[in-house]
Parts: C-alpha cells; structure tokens; sequence
C-alpha cells in the first residue's frame, strides 16, 4: 500500500512540473482608454474671406454698385456653456463699384462718375450659441470704407477722389468647426455709412451716402 501511495505521490509531482512549463493562454491587459477633451470654441482664431458685395448710393449720378471682395480676418471667442461672446476683426480688398452713369449738368452739359470701393474694415462684437460644433451668430460694430470717385464732363473737367466713409455694420451668420481646429462661417453684413463730398469745388460736386451689404464665406483656423 505505501508503494502505491508514493507512485501517486511522485506522479503528482511531475504532473504540475510539467504544467508549469507550458506555455500560458491568458489576454494581454486591455490598453487604457484616453477619452479626448470636449471640443470648445474658446481660443485665437485667423482665417480668410470672400464673398459679394452690393448697395445704393444716395446720389443717382453714381448709381448701385456690386462686386467681389477676398481678405483676412482674426478674431478671439470665449466659450461660457453654450453661449460664446467674441471680437472679429478683418481687412477685404474690393471690386464692389458703380457702372458709369450719365446725368445732366445743365446747359446742355452732361457727365459720367463711376465709385469703387476699395477697401473695407470692419471691427465687429460677436455673440453666438454653440450646438455642439455649429455656432449660430450674431455681431455688430464699425465699418470703413475707402471709396474712390472718378468723373468725366462734357466741359473737359476729370478727375478722382478718395474718400474714407464711417459708419456701423449689424449682421448675422452660421460657424461649423470641421475639426478641434478648423472651422468654416458663412455670414451677412450691413454697412450704411455717412454721407461725404466728391469732387469738390467743381460742376460735377455731389455728395453721397453708401449703404452696403456683403455676404462672405470664410475659413479660420483656431489655435
């Protein structure tokens, strides 16, 4: 009997020494899971711009004017819940301008004068609701516009003059952050600015007011 007892005994002992040379078959641990931080529109942003501008004049010798504009623009927002305040400001190069239009002087006299604008500021507050990644926007402010007018007469007097309209900008527009850093806008913008003189001390002296709007698509990046 004791012989069989130590058989199985010894036989025991080599059954585990076995086991524990084999190779083992259990899962590598699960690798940790980093969840990525929210997405927020909070930071510094600069982007570009274009689009199409038209408007009226307050004087018909110039007429209606239309055309393209491309520029930049910066800007900041800050985040708070869903509501986002900010500052946007941009610089556009202009081809918006009048068709040359004639008009009487008087006398059997008659001219033509042609505006383009040529330059356009804006300093604008924006105010926005955030849906996730679409922000649905507000913004007002300043606006400036370097405008030239050009005249020709049938009494032989030509000539041009720059002159640089202040005046406000309201509008309205929509934001979606294609990626944590890269966002695309589609906006509205109104600008009615004051009245000025145009050539001056001549026959064909007029003075005209200028009320714009611009609908412009942009992309910016956030750092």
């Amino acid at each position: 009997m004791k012989r069989v007892l130590l058989a199985v005994l010894m036989a025991g002992v080599a059954s585990n020494a076995m086991a524990a040379d084999l190779p083992t078959h259990k899962e590598p641990p699960p690798a940790p899971y980093y969840a990525p931080p929210p997405f927020t529109w909070t930071g510094i942003y600069v982007g570009v711009n274009g689009g199409w501008g038209w408007g009226q004049t307050s004087n018909s010798s110039f007429g209606n004017v239309n055309g393209g504009l491309i520029g930049g623009t910066v800007g900041y927002n800050y985040q708070m819940g869903q509501f986002v305040i900010g500052y946007e400001g941009d610089f556009d190069w202009s081809g918006v301008s009048s068709g040359t239009t004639g008009y009487s002087l008087g006398g059997g006299a008659f001219g033509s004068n042609k505006l383009t604008t040529e330059d356009i500021l804006t300093q604008r507050a924006r105010l926005g609701y955030a849906i996730d990644r679409t922000l649905l926007f507000v913004t007002g402010g300043y606006a400036g516009i370097d405008t030239k007018g050009t005249f020709n007469d049938s009494l032989g007097n030509s000539g041009s003059t720059n002159v640089w309209k202040n005046g406000g900008v309201v509008g309205a527009g929509v934001e979606y952050a294609l990626t944590n850093n890269v966002s695309v806008k589609g906006e509205y913008l109104y600008m009615p600015t004051f009245s000025n003189t145009y050539f001056g001390g001549t026959p064909d002296s007029v003075k005209s007011s200028l009320g714009l709007s611009l609908f412009r698509a942009g992309l910016n990046y956030k750092f």
